[in-house]
């Protein structure tokens, strides 16, 4: 008979996050029965943490993320494509860093895991005074209001608050921990939740030519909707499905970083290491890339091995974008710390970001400030199709004129316009469209963030549109269906790839007027029109059939055996 063994399935080595404090106040130690002491939280102190922790991560990233995106431009091995994405990326960074304009336009879901001491005590429900602090963030600041409460089954409402939150609250019994309330908070966008992904699969996947496979095979099924480069994560095993889940949304936020490399009988987890370096040179061999070509598909790799149940292999997939939003946080004897977030990006910019990259322009491809093909948008729209038909896709363009912006609800609504007989709207067949949903405006400024939001999901309208003379150029993210392609081919119409990420950027060089022209009870899923001026973007997909993004899912550099052969 195996002996009696406990440890902990996660666990961590010392906590190495560098802190800052936020107040002392709402904090106080108690005397309790049989000589202990015990932590008493205000509401207050929940409220203040939480607000704080909203503002820093929707306009503050990590210094190590900023070093990373630093690392593409200095690399001679990174395409001019990486470059130009991680260079505009570190911009949006510096004009997020302001605090005024959001790092993203989606904000995201809040979610809150917190784990608390044995002898910390509170006066009222914490999850209560932490949704208060998520409301007071996104009521106050320049962000967008994403959660829809379900009404019936099938109608739903947007809640005017970003409220409900993910808030989990769990025990922690660790012995040196009594006295600590500890939390980390992320702010999840829809593009990068939706890349999230669970697969239960058998041991056979166990062998490293299997595992290879399987894993070129879900990292190429990625695309680049979520705006990478990507913070990956995999996870393999987990005594449950949500396990293995929740450890690898955990993992791709650097939570388990301090776990150990190598695993014992007692069946905690453990990172491995080695494989993480393995999926990391085989991003980068992909060619997808920061988006539009190149290496940086991936910033780093993180893989999870956790115990299973013998008949269940479950192994989950989860991805941090450019917008990598989140802090740790805690709450002690000392006072309320949330995570010191690095506040100074601009040091991660090159002196001149424009003028010396000029010297390394090979084409409407390079960083170079002049390699992009201006694209005048306020021309009828036969001859801006015309102009882009004579460029190949990965060509940068530059957008001047007026756009079109509508999205998943506006689109459903032109369907049905369309399918009760009427005619398309006049400013779809005049304008390119762009799918996208602005965070609230700043006072004093035309726009809020205002970055794309992903391509695909309008996939089956695109035919039927442009049938109808509509949506002939198309501006979002990520990679699209054939439908696109086929369809493109059939009316003579282009897909435009904008950046996924600086969505600050963008609101504060590039788009000059924002007016309202449909639907305005859509809030942020309205029609707009929107006035740009040198808006980046590649083409994707042409009128000749071409698309950047063909083959990428199809597994060609990892090729296994069958077993005796």
């Amino acid at each position: 008979m195996a002996e009696f063994l406990y440890e902990d399935m996660f666990p961590l080595k010392q906590d190495p996050t560098e802190y800052r404090l936020l107040t002392k106040e709402g904090v106080e130690v108690v005397d309790g029965p049989d000589g202990r002491k015990f932590l008493k939280v205000a509401p207050e102190a929940l409220r203040l943490l939480t607000e704080t922790a909203i503002h820093d991560i929707s306009h503050f990233l990590r210094t190590a993320h900023l070093q990373q995106l630093r690392n593409i431009l200095d690399d001679p091995e990174a395409s001019n494509n990486d470059k130009f994405v991680a260079l505009d990326l570190l911009k949006n960074a510096v004009i997020s860093s302001g605090g005024v304009l959001p790092m993203c336009q989606d904000t995201g879901t809040a979610i809150v895991s917190a784990k608390r001491g044995q002898h910390v005590l509170s006066e009222s429900q914490d999850e209560k005074a932490i949704s208060r602090g998520v409301y007071d963030a996104y009521t106050s600041l320049n962000l967008r209001y994403s959660q829809n409460a379900p009404i019936t089954m099938w109608d739903e409402r947007n809640t005017g608050n970003n409220l409900p939150a993910q808030i989990e609250i769990a025990a922690d019994t660790k012995p040196g921990h009594e006295l600590e309330y500890s939390f980390l908070f992320m702010a999840k966008g829809g593009g990068s939740a939706n890349k999230s992904f669970l697969y239960q699969e058998t041991k056979a996947l166990l062998n490293p030519t299997r595992m290879m496979q399987f894993v070129e095979e879900k990292i190429r099924s990625l695309g680049t909707a979520a705006c990478p480069p990507y913070h990956l994560a995999f996870v393999v095993g987990g005594t449950s499905a949500e396990m293995c889940l929740k450890a690898a949304k955990y993992a791709s936020a650097k939570y388990l970083d301090e776990l150990p490399t190598e695993g014992t009988i007692a069946g905690h987890g453990f990172r491995d290491v080695e494989l993480e370096n393995e999926i990391l040179k085989l991003t980068r061999q992909l060619g997808i890339g920061a988006q539009f070509g190149g290496k940086y598909f991936c910033h780093d790799v993180r893989v999870i091995r956790l115990p299973r149940h013998g008949a269940s292999l479950p192994v989950a997939l989860a991805v941090s974008c450019s917008a990598d939003r989140q802090a740790r946080a805690k709450i002690t004897p000392e006072g309320v710390f949330l995570e010191a977030l690095d506040k100074d990006p601009g040091r991660f910019l090159p002196e001149i970001t424009d003028a010396d990259l000029d010297g390394e322009a090979c084409g409407v491809s390079s960083t170079g400030k002049g390699a992009a093909v201006k694209i005048d948008l306020n021309r009828p729209m036969p001859e801006i199709l015309a102009e882009l038909s004579k460029h190949p896709i990965k060509t940068r363009v530059s957008l001047t004129g007026s756009i079109v912006v509508a999205r998943d609800i506006a689109h459903a609504k032109i369907k049905e316009l369309l399918d009760s007989g009427g005619e398309m709207p006049q400013y779809l067949k005049d304008h390119p469209v762009y799918y996208a949903g602005p965070a609230k405006t700043p006072e004093g400024m035309p726009s809020g963030s205002f970055g794309p939001t992903t391509a695909g999901r309008m996939d089956s309208y695109v035919d039927q549109f442009q049938a109808a003379g509509g949506s002939m150029i198309m501006l979002a993210k990520g990679n699209r269906s054939q439908l696109v392609t086929d369809a493109c081919k059939k009316y003579g119409g282009f897909y435009l790839g904008s950046i996924g990420g600086p969505a600050a950027r963008l609101a504060q060089d590039c788009i000059k007027k924002v007016e309202l022209l449909e639907y305005p009870e859509l809030g942020m899923e309205a029609i707009w029109k929107i006035e740009v001026e040198d808006f980046p973007a590649f083409i994707v997909v042409d009128d000749k059939g071409n698309d950047f993004f063909a083959g990428t899912q199809q597994v060609t550099l990892t090729i296994g055996k069958r077993p005796g052969l």
